[in-house]
């Protein structure tokens, strides 16, 4: 008996211990506590010190990777996650990039494949998100298919976005699901990747922020993965208001008010030089001149300006300039520098709009055509298309519309390998067993993309960027650009009124934000409006219709007029309405829409605060008089205060009709006429 004990006690001598040592990646407002376990990396906390919840995770791979070996016969997926690896070193970390954000970098070595892997996690001081990525190194050749640099669960975590519809045909059915970001609703924390087509999603409560490369890792190359990011809000009821102060932090550019002219409702693919000098004159004649507005911030010449004519060659420059202007548009930049403003264009990528005609001769030049339109991808293209929109920005073009990307309204094209349908954009595609090739395709075009946007950056800081049609509402597009199409939406508002028309659109706003909760800023929003073209409607339809299409918040006014169609009247209200833009400005960082649907004949609205000011618009879309109700609170974005703010339309006489002042937490009751638009405007 004896014996048996001492020889336990040896046995338990001689059994390695279990050790774990504990790092802290930590600042003011969240911590990150991390852990090595006997070789493995793993998350044991998260602290929002903001809303001081904490999360523990259900289950913690830490990271997945996805990759295949061409070298091997069945070209099996190999995946592997963090036990897969031993951390071998662990030491501060300080981003080169980003010499205020610290954290740790652990390297870790492949148990049992020719891996090597870095972990980076940084927090700057002052920041209430911390970020992380891989580095990976591979001792042969793979074809890395997934990266996800996050795979955790928790309890309450949460997708928000669940749809995915990766159409190459289909009636304003594009709905990718691209770049949307994730939440925990008890702990008040939001995640995903800084690259527009990430794909974040959540699976039997675990996160998986990641996305889809499908390219050829060679041996001894690093790659550098994306930052994923964890950002914390103090209220787990407001984590949008984090999300959005997030995206504004790290947006290229700031939000800008851009108001602008555009050629297409005036002069369609009709436009020459002197129509468009004409409609620069006339503008800045009625609305600056004579009215008092400021300049606008651009004049854009859009399709009609390029030559597509029989005889021209793009085999050495795309996107040639047209005998109806100057090769280097010197007096359309004349007419526009004479007005204190800036000349900017139209332009398809994908060759989708007003480069068709272009599209076979392209192809045999040998540049990468597809069935419809140009790859994205397309090595030789691309590079033509980069060399070209640089050489027109060193022109001074301040200004881009790139209409037409991945697609259009009811048309995608897919550059894919082993595609088993005649045409890249065969309906057959819209099968979800094809999303991961698709997938592959618009992945490597946003990377694409994204490196022309920045260097047209580089050759103007404060350049305008807008991309459109074939795009998708990411939030993390704004790292590059400036403004997103309101997708699945059509170019004129549809509808036998002015009524008919704002529910239209304002119906799309309440699909996209509301029924498939997507989040994106309203205010980064294109959409096509407003709209002038005719003066067959009274002022009072007019004023009511753009006060409505303003209050939408969108920091891009691009003006679809007919300016020799208007009236002394409209251009009195036009000028009013860009006046109350320039003045509640401020306010559209903080968009919300309230209300029902548009389309079911619901009151519904918009509403922006700051401190200072803010404003609520409603509409009632039905032929009946309703009664409604809307109550003064951060759920519809105004900060809480004791102060008192006054309140006045700036389209109508409301004496009488509601108290002269209010306050947070005060509850607004009133009663709107059947097609009834109210704006009310709210100052300390």
């Amino acid at each position: 008996m004896k014996k048996n004990i001492i020889t336990l006690i040896i046995l338990l001598i001689t059994i390695p211990k279990i050790t774990a040592q504990t790092y802290k990646v930590e600042n003011k407002h969240l911590a990150r506590i991390l852990q090595v376990t006997e070789g493995r990396l793993s998350t044991l906390s998260i602290i929002n010190k903001q809303a001081k919840t904490v999360l523990r995770p259900t289950s913690c791979d830490e990271f997945s990777l996805r990759f295949s070996i061409p070298a091997q016969m069945n070209n099996t997926d190999h995946i592997l996650s963090a036990k897969d690896f031993t951390v071998i070193s662990a030491s501060p970390y300080v981003n080169p990039q980003r010499p205020e954000s610290k954290g740790y970098l652990f390297r870790l070595q492949g148990k049992e494949n020719d891996l090597s892997l870095t972990v980076c996690y940084e927090l700057a001081e002052d920041e209430s998100y911390c970020r992380k990525h891989l580095e990976l190194t591979s001792c042969r050749d793979i074809c890395l298919k997934r990266i996800d640099v996050e795979a955790i669960a928790f309890e309450d975590a949460y997708q928000n976005y669940t749809l995915k519809k990766i159409t190459a045909r289909g009636n304003a059915q594009w709905k990718p699901g691209l770049g949307q970001p994730l939440y925990t609703t008890q702990t008040g924390t939001f995640w995903g990747i800084e690259f527009p087509a990430a794909t974040n999603e959540v699976n039997n409560h675990q996160i998986n922020c990641g996305y889809l490369w499908g390219q050829t890792l060679s041996q001894g190359t690093p790659y550098i993965s994306y930052n994923s990011i964890i950002g914390v809000s103090a209220d787990p009821q407001f984590i949008d208001d984090a999300f959005y102060n997030y995206i504004n932090k790290i947006r290229k550019r700031p939000l800008r008010l851009q108001i602008q002219y555009n050629s297409w409702f005036d002069y369609s693919r009709n436009v020459s030089k002197e129509k468009f000098i004409h409609a620069v004159e006339k503008i800045n004649n009625e609305l600056v001149t004579q009215r008092g507005c400021q300049p606008l911030n651009a004049y854009i010449i859009d399709d009609g300006w390029q030559d597509t004519s029989k005889e021209t060659d793009w085999s050495d420059k795309v996107w040639t300039i047209n005998s109806k202007f100057q090769p280097d548009f010197a007096d359309c930049f004349r007419s526009v520098q004479n007005v204190h403003s800036q000349l900017g264009l139209w332009l398809s990528p994908g060759c989708l709009f007003g480069g068709q005609p272009m599209v076979s001769k392209m192809r045999e030049y040998g540049f990468e055509a597809l069935s419809y339109g140009m790859s994205m991808t397309g090595k030789t293209y691309m590079q033509k298309l980069e060399n070209r929109v640089l050489e027109l920005a060193r022109m001074g073009i301040s200004y881009f519309k790139f209409d037409g990307l991945f697609g259009h309204l009811n048309l995608r094209d897919f550059d894919i390998t082993n595609n088993p349908f005649p045409s890249s954009n065969d309906e057959r595609l819209n099968d979800s067993s094809y999303d991961e090739q698709k997938g592959y395709y618009l992945s490597a075009g946003t990377e694409r993309l994204m490196q022309i946007f920045n260097k047209l950056g580089a050759v103007n800081p404060d350049i305008f960027i807008a991309i459109t049609n074939g795009a998708y509402l990411s939030p993390w597009w704004l790292q590059y650009i400036d403004i997103v199409w309101l997708i699945n939406a059509g170019d004129a508002a549809k509808g036998n009124d002015r009524n008919g028309e704002l529910v239209y659109r304002d119906q799309i706003y309440h699909q996209i934000w509301k029924e498939e909760n997507t989040k994106f800023p309203i205010s980064a929003i294109f959409n096509h409006e407003p709209k002038k073209i005719s003066s067959d409607e009274t002022p009072e339809t007019f004023r009511n219709y753009l006060y409505m299409n303003l209050s939408r918040g969108t920091g891009f006014i691009e003006l679809y007029i007919k300016t020799d169609n208007l009236s002394s009247s409209d251009w009195d209200i036009l000028a009013d309405g860009l006046k109350w833009s320039r003045k509640m400005f401020s306010t559209f960082h903080n968009v919300h829409i309230h209300g029902g649907s548009p389309q079911q004949n619901e009151v519904y609205g918009y509403t922006a605060w700051t401190d200072k000011q803010g404003y609520i618009s409603f509409h009632n879309p039905s032929d009946m008089p309703q009664s409604y109700r809307i109550t003064l609170n951060r759920t519809v974005g105004m900060p809480e205060s004791k102060t008192y703010l006054k309140v006045n339309s700036p389209t109508t006489n409301i004496q009488g009709r509601l108290a002269t002042k209010y306050r947070y937490g005060d509850t607004i009751s009133i009663t709107l006429a059947p097609k009834e638009i109210l704006i009310l405007d709210f100052t300390r």
